[in-house]
């Protein structure tokens, strides 16, 4: 499952043309998108309500606690929405000039209401089913909803019925609101299981003599159910965490990653950094990153991604010319450096793989002379020979430095030498084999004199299974 959050507007379109409840959702859906190019007179030609209603202005950027922050605006004619735009762009009469993080704002009618007609629901998938969350007490000042709120477990195989919401749930809700809140929780559970939601917050959900209303929401959905929602979802747009740029890149090799059963991951934190990464396996690409930032390459961290699930040759040659064109893009004082790393594979074809890399290498030859950057390989697995000899072939063939190890160097010694901290060995230790590969670093066998069967008989196998992981 990929859970990916998407953004109100979307998450409310998708509740209003598709929840089915005998209790009718009073504020169908009605709003304006303001964005960093949006003419007004347009907008208000498109949208004449905003001329005769009054209106709620927020970001719409996965920004969570916009009211405690202050980044709603409340019960504004549009001269005030634009004011209140202002104060947060910092511009004069239209957004289009504007440069800032808030660049994406959703404009809705306002709906007025008391304290005490709050509710907060949530819904969201856990390892057991899905659970649902429902407090008595809605708004910015709920708290720790946690420990505040009801909760209630619906199985992989169960079924929501109005009698356990009522039950369950409501026990602080006055007696004249429990079968319409009852009706609606039923309703929207339903709607997210068709839809395929990991996660849906109400907050606050308004509820009074005027019927129902979905004042703000948060939501996520399951992105590999696309196949099946595809007709009822249409294009979603996946926005980007807050402060964080879109990348075309990322929306390439996420394109890729749909198409693929491997696995295909790629984030931009810093387009301008020395320090890419090309790592094998997920936990493989924390470890990597942890270590580079541990050794003092925070600040030049490009990149953060994994390539893995036995991915193609074509598609991981997809994947390195995309990480070899944005590396060679802006040059650096010092240089750069590419850290094509992993562990040892189960069933990933490194040979296959490694081809892929050395066909994008060899496409990208001149701008990775040109942007003198050099290239530190460690890896293991079926085939792991045959694809670092391709690789260190290569080197040779176009000059670019390439620096090639196996399983006999710790999988985070390349970082250290990418880094300075370490030194190159001039040629590659000798490769592991089942006789060696409890050895030592330096090589020498006087740490260990038997061979790795004699520990399994003499009852010393957990020191073998230590060793190994140090190794691995």
């Amino acid at each position: 499952m990929s859970a990916k959050a998407i953004s109100e507007q979307t998450a409310k379109e998708f509740l209003y043309k598709f929840i089915n409840t005998k209790t009718g959702v009073q504020n169908k859906f009605k709003y304006a998108t303001v964005r960093l190019d949006t003419d007004w007179d347009q907008l208000v030609q498109e949208n004449p309500w905003l001329q005769t209603e009054h209106l709620v202005v927020k970001p719409d950027q996965l920004i969570k606690r916009r009211g405690k922050l202050g980044l709603i605006g409340v019960n504004l004619d549009l001269n005030g929405v634009k004011e209140w735009l202002k104060k947060w762009l910092g511009q004069e009469a239209k957004v289009g000039k504007a440069n800032g993080i808030l660049k994406n704002f959703l404009i809705e009618p306002f709906v007025p209401h008391e304290q005490l007609e709050e509710f907060y629901v949530c819904i969201y998938a856990d390892r057991e089913g899905d659970y649902v969350l429902f407090h008595h007490e809605g708004g910015v000042d709920i708290g720790d909803v946690d420990s505040k709120a009801l909760k209630l477990l619906v199985g992989v195989d169960g079924k929501l019925t109005k009698e356990k919401v009522i039950k369950t749930l409501l026990r602080c809700v006055p007696e004249s609101q429990k079968s319409v809140l009852a009706t609606f929780i039923v309703g929207l559970f339903t709607l997210y299981e068709d839809l395929y939601f990991t996660y849906l917050e109400i907050n606050p959900l308004v509820v009074n003599d005027k019927g129902i209303f979905v004042l703000d929401l948060a939501a996520k959905i399951d992105a590999t159910a696309d196949y099946i929602c595809k007709a009822k979802w249409g294009d979603v747009e996946f926005p980007p965490p807050f402060g964080r740029e879109a990348y075309p890149e990322e929306a390439y090799i996420a394109d890729l990653d749909a198409k693929s059963g491997a696995s295909l991951k790629l984030t931009i934190l810093n387009p301008k950094g020395r320090i890419w990464t090309m790592v094998a396996g997920g936990g493989a690409s924390v470890v990597y990153s942890d270590t580079i930032c541990d050794l003092g390459g925070v600040d030049e961290l490009a990149n953060y991604g994994e390539y893995s699930g036995a991915p193609s040759e074509q598609q991981t040659y997809d994947y390195a010319k995309t990480i070899l064109s944005l590396m060679t893009r802006e040059q650096h004082p010092e240089g750069k450096i590419l850290i094509i790393g992993g562990s040892i594979a189960n069933f990933t074809n490194v040979a296959a793989t490694f081809k892929g890399i050395v066909h994008a290498i060899k496409d990208y030859q001149t701008p990775l002379q040109d942007h003198n950057i050099s290239i530190f390989v460690r890896r293991g697995g079926p085939n792991y020979q045959e694809g670092l000899r391709v690789m260190g072939e290569v080197g040779k063939t176009t000059g670019i430095p390439i620096h090639v190890f196996g399983t006999e160097t710790h999988m985070t010694a390349i970082v250290g030498m990418a880094l300075g901290h370490r030194h190159i060995p001039d040629s590659p230790p000798v490769a592991a084999h089942t006789a060696n590969f409890l050895l030592n670093a330096s090589g020498s066998p006087s740490v260990i004199r038997k061979p790795a069967r004699s520990f399994a008989l003499s009852g010393n196998r957990p020191r073998v299974l230590s060793l190994a992981r140090r190794v691995l």
